[in-house]
């Protein structure tokens, strides 16, 4: 099954809960309701296919938080993405290890860089740093502390150039 028909598979399965197709070519992306990744991503694994997630990637968009979730099926040689949007203020979404053990890290290098709470999740803790680090560097809004236990966080700009 190709990936554009996965695509309408899931348009008309969960018609209310998988909205608009972005992107172009052969690795589009479908738009996901929040609430519904759970049941569409063990849809994908246990009826068409896509055993192996391969990848979530989150961007801070200002106004919300996305995360892209890249599944693959070896066997059919498709690669799908799937989006969800997660309100900037309070990013949570349920976690998704029960479904692929290998989203354990994934969603936690993405609460650590993006704060994204995964609920659920056996472990959400910092996987890149230090556990009483302040924020999350990959929001628009962080804010860089200029030390870190009096090691700063910055360096002299490069040849004294501004």
């Amino acid at each position: 099954m190709k990936a554009e028909a996965v695509y309408d598979e899931l348009r008309s399965r969960f018609p209310e809960k998988v909205s608009e197709t972005q992107g172009q070519g052969p690795l589009k992306c479908v738009l996901v309701k929040t609430d519904a990744i759970e049941e569409i991503l063990t849809a994908l694994r246990n009826e068409l296919g896509f055993r192996h997630l391969s990848f979530i990637a989150g961007t801070d968009l200002k106004d919300a938080i996305e995360l892209a979730y890249g599944l693959i099926a070896y066997s059919q040689k498709a690669m799908i993405l799937l989006k969800v949007r997660l309100d900037h203020a309070n990013p949570t979404v349920r976690t998704v290890t029960h479904i692929f053990s290998g989203a354990n890290w994934h969603e936690r290098e993405t609460y650590d860089l993006l704060g994204v709470k995964f609920e659920g999740h056996p472990d959400l803790r910092r996987l890149l740093l230090p556990d009483d680090w302040k924020g999350h560097p990959l929001r628009k809004d962080y804010k860089e502390e200029p030390s870190y236990h009096g090691m700063p966080t910055t360096r002299d700009p490069l040849l004294g150039r501004t």
